[in-house]
């Protein structure tokens, strides 16, 4: 049977292969096409920026802006809306338009750099989608490539919506993007640049770190309300805190008060947001129990960013979009970086809705970025030196549906009690609320926030290494436990190998876009692993300790 789309960027792709007849994520063929073909127009119009930069010539932010956010737009969960795809893929052709007028010979573009957008596009979206690559090996790490990119592109979009530019960022992401055009590239060549995309990761979570930090503060231990109040509530989910500060701006003294979702979880550990006395706590659990908690709510959801699920009638007249986000028959906020968006729509609907149903209460507790660990780390330091605190175990990643991800949960009950948890993402829903005590006053789950703030994890490793005189990274008391789902998970994973992070666990299943030989070349040069029963990795990491 002939495929109608091909589609394997998640962890929960059909049977650990790829999705032929319409995603798990619930993308259908059509949608999955043009996701393709904005994917290839953005590789084009790469092309051309970085030819432009080659001949030194300066390329205009929004036209970084622009590629940035196509990448963004096709992440697993993000969009499933065809019409603004398209409305995307006419703007980069337009605007890739007036970017080869500029260059002085177009002699050695690519294809994908010249073509104008003529013909049937789901027609040519069979052309240059993932398997048209033929080498599974070279597929394999483009598509890693690739995928790393689109991680990459959410860091840069949130810091530019804080009005935080990296140019040399930027370039990159567009020269490697570029470069999964290029045939000449061999094996080798292709596994380099993956290191480099790690590299940049860096660069990118850094400066989302620079952006979120000078706006909001540094994140601050803090004890987060998950009950509700007695007004009708507002919802907001994805990642997005700009767009969130400025809906609460909008909803002081209407009677409507704000709760946040899934990843939104530590926009409550920022200093700034504690101001708003409408700010009144978390709702719900990860992104994946969202069509129960959703319906429950009783009021309007903004959807900042990915993960949206296809949702269910009863709530899809209170579901928005905005940014990234899209999906078909959902009211869309629009707004352009720098821009202030106007939720009025948002306000006035929730004012006609009744008060969120309460489905737990008491408070959770986070806050732990780097800052704060800062802050703690004479405490820290002192415990690990007792033996108080014998290992760390970096949890962080992603959370999903599927029934093996219970791992996560059981693997953090049977922890030692000298054992503390360093988490960021949603991974953090399948213990957090769990009564895994403290070491001395230090909560055994130390939340550093988004998946976004994975940065947190990076520097806390770099700063106790510091701290105990290690040469190696590698020789400090943390062991790494990640559970991914979408491609964000990817840039942290080819960041940590970038700075040197070995024998990294990631499950609950390997990659699907992960060729059987590059696969090889992970596990042999930085012991890449999967996951297997609680009982074998507490042996594992923890010897006859467990």
């Amino acid at each position: 049977m002939e495929n109608k789309m091909f589609c394997y960027q998640c962890q929960e792709t059909a049977g650990c292969k790829g999705c032929t007849m319409v995603g798990v994520c619930g993308k259908k063929p059509d949608v999955a096409a043009m996701q393709d073909l904005l994917v290839y127009v953005s590789k084009g119009i790469s092309a051309v920026t970085t030819a432009l930069r080659k001949e030194g010539k300066p390329v205009a932010a929004e036209t970084n802006h622009l590629i940035t956010l196509n990448l963004f737009t096709t992440i697993t969960n993000a969009n499933f809306d065809k019409e603004s795809i398209e409305t995307r893929i006419r703007t980069t052709l337009d605007a890739k338009k007036e970017l080869l007028a500029q260059l002085s010979s177009t002699a050695n573009l690519p294809e994908a750099a010249l073509w104008d957008g003529s013909g049937d596009w789901e027609e040519k979206a069979k052309t240059v989608g993932v398997l048209s690559t033929e080498n599974e090996d070279a597929r394999s790490l483009r598509e890693l490539i690739t995928y790393g990119l689109k991680g990459l592109s959410a860091y840069s979009k949130h810091a530019n919506v804080l009005l935080q530019d990296d140019e040399e960022v930027d370039a990159f992401l567009q020269r490697a993007l570029a470069a999964t055009l290029d045939d000449t590239l061999s094996v080798d060549d292709l596994v380099a640049l993956t290191l480099e995309t790690g590299k940049h990761g860096v660069s990118g979570m850094a400066l989302l770190d620079k952006a979120n930090t000078t706006a909001y503060g540094n994140p601050e231990i803090t004890k987060v309300n998950i009950g509700v109040g007695k007004n009708p509530g507002i919802l907001v989910s994805g990642h997005d805190l700009r767009d969130l500060e400025m809906l609460l701006e909008q909803t002081q003294g209407t009677g409507v008060d704000v709760y946040t979702h899934s990843e939104m979880l530590p926009a409550h550990y920022y200093p700034a947001f504690k101001k708003y006395p409408n700010f009144v706590g978390n709702y719900g659990n990860a992104w994946w129990k969202q069509k129960e908690e959703f319906e429950s709510f009783n009021g309007p959801i903004l959807m900042t960013t990915n993960c949206i699920v296809p949702p269910k009638d009863s709530y899809k007249d209170r579901l928005y979009t905005t940014g990234a986000a899209g999906y078909p028959g959902c009211k869309h906020i629009p707004g352009e970086i720098g821009e202030q968006k106007d939720f009025s729509a948002l306000i006035e609907h929730a004012k006609k809705c009744a008060p969120p149903i309460e489905i737990e209460t008491g408070e959770i507790i986070g806050g732990f970025a780097h800052a704060q660990m800062f802050a703690l780390a004479d405490k820290v330091v002192e415990a690990v030196k007792s033996g108080a605190i014998k290992k760390f175990v970096v949890m962080g990643g992603c959370d999903g549906r599927a029934k093996s991800r219970d791992y996560y949960t059981e693997f953090a009950k049977a922890l030692p009690k000298d054992a503390v948890i360093l988490t960021a993402g949603c991974a953090k829903y399948k213990y957090n609320k769990l009564p895994l005590g403290d070491i001395g006053g230090i909560p055994r789950v130390l939340d550093a926030g988004q998946c976004n703030d994975s940065y947190s994890l990076a520097v806390i490793a770099l700063k106790l290494k510091e701290i105990f005189d290690l040469d190696d990274i590698n020789d400090l008391p943390i062991v790494y436990n990640i559970a991914w789902y979408e491609q964000k998970a990817v840039i942290v994973l080819l960041a940590l190998l970038y700075l040197g992070v070995k024998n990294i666990h990631l499950g609950p299943t390997l990659p699907a876009f992960l060729s059987p030989n590059v696969a090889k070349v992970l596990v042999e040069n930085f012991g890449i692993a999967g996951i297997g029963t609680v009982e074998d990795d507490l042996k594992l990491f923890f010897g006859g300790n467990a």
